[in-house]
């Protein structure tokens, strides 16, 4: 499958999930709406049937319109004559149960000497009295004697009658979630798939070099006037062996990326010194940069406790890195130093540098900094997440500076303590 397919797939899927999105808000909003509508006439009538009883009970005459609506949650009506709380109490309870109006709603009594409004009560969606504070009801000038009716649970009320709604809102939440994992699972397979191409490439390009030098090297071996040529035959032996040690490291760091990760690498964590690994690491390349690599053993504590295969891994990797990187010549500064209670470890080139945004990237397995056409580097993309991995498992930190053009610094700082 293609980017472009990958591209148009997510495009329509995104489309698609959005209008259903749209179309269920859509009709959410509009049940809600009804709901709404069918709570404002129930309490409308059951407030009008409220005052039409006081009326009778007074033998007053009936108003046509006794209920005004000021707010979404509350209701005023006339009352026209003064009357007690736990009788308007008893009159709404009544009419709320033959409604089904099953929600707390709180009432007061405009008090005509006074001017305000006297707290009735609180009332549960049981129809039990309760105790909980409430702000105090808004006045009106419409009516001069009226009570106030205020549901301060109408929203919620309304909203736990839209169950079919609420549940198919679920559903759809459930659908775009698994739709989002589903592009977000087939995006990196795409990626997975095309770093382990470039990958297989890589490593068949990398091994192609040294197995074709072996093999030309083998096969002036194989003649029979090599024997008159001592020199000659040393020289190609010597490279048969550089070829093969170069296959060896490859390998290796293959092999011990997949441990690291994996958490099968068994360190054999001993007292080592990092002076004397560097030395060894740097002799074998000291006669090809020749006056390119600068090693500054500033350390006076320079042992350490670490696994001697990988800490010698950690530098051989840092320095071609270095030297992958950087310009012809190169020129690479190996430095040590004592900062604190830790020991400094750097690898410094004047090479090509990083690009701030790819420094957080450089870590990744597979990943390779981009260099345009300036620089055929080679390479797994393996040898930096093999160092994050052997700076991890040994607990220590490794910090990065670079700028684009002046070069980069690798610094890994280790403690000294066993």
């Amino acid at each position: 499958m293609n980017r472009n397919t990958i591209r148009l797939l997510v495009l329509l899927g995104t489309l698609s999930i959005s209008g259903i999105i749209a179309v269920q808000a859509y009709w959410v909003k509009r049940a809600f709406d009804l709901k709404e509508q069918q709570f404002r006439q129930t309490v409308m009538i059951s407030l009008r049937s409220v005052a039409n009883r006081i009326s009778t009970i007074y033998k007053l005459s009936k108003f046509d319109n006794p209920v005004t609506q000021l707010s979404s949650d509350y209701y005023v009506s006339n009352l026209r004559v003064p009357l007690d709380a736990d009788v308007l109490e008893h009159y709404l309870k009544e009419e709320f149960k033959k409604q089904n109006l099953n929600t707390p709603f709180e009432f007061g009594i405009y008090d005509c000497e006074s001017e305000n409004i006297v707290y009735g009560a609180y009332i549960d969606a049981d129809f039990e009295t309760g105790s909980i504070s409430s702000k105090p009801l808004p006045k009106t000038d419409k009516y001069i004697n009226y009570f106030g009716v205020r549901f301060p649970s109408k929203t919620s009320y309304l909203a736990s009658r839209l169950d079919i709604w609420l549940i198919s809102s679920l559903i759809t939440l459930v659908v775009t979630v698994f739709f989002g994992y589903a592009m977000f699972v087939i995006l990196r397979q795409k990626r997975l798939s095309e770093v382990q191409r470039d990958f297989v490439n890589n490593m068949t390009h990398e091994f192609q070099t040294p197995i074709s030098t072996i093999r030309i090297a083998t096969d002036v071996l194989s003649q029979t006037k090599i024997i008159e040529q001592p020199e000659r035959l040393k020289k190609y032996v010597q490279i048969i062996r550089q070829e093969n040690n170069r296959l060896k490291t490859q390998v290796e760091t293959v092999l011990n990326t997949a441990r690291l990760e994996r958490g099968k690498m068994e360190l054999e964590i001993q007292l080592q010194e990092l002076h004397s690994l560097i030395n060894e690491v740097t002799e074998g390349v000291q006669a090809e940069l020749e006056d390119c690599l600068k090693v500054e053993l500033n350390a006076t504590k320079s042992s350490i406790f670490a696994d001697r295969t990988q800490l010698v891994s950690l530098i051989r990797n840092l320095l071609e890195n270095a030297i992958k990187y950087s310009s012809k010549p190169p020129r690479i500064t190996i430095r040590t130093e004592n900062v604190d209670d830790k020991l400094v470890f750097s690898v410094a080139d004047k090479g090509i540098g990083i690009p701030k945004e790819n420094i957080a990237k450089i870590f990744n397995k597979f990943y390779r900094v981009p260099t345009g056409n300036l620089h055929n580097v080679k390479g797994f993309g393996l040898g930096l997440s093999y160092v994050n991995q052997i700076v991890k498992a040994h607990k220590w930190q490794i910090k990065v500076e670079s700028e684009v053009g002046e070069g980069t610094t690798f610094r890994v700082i280790m403690n000294q303590e066993g």
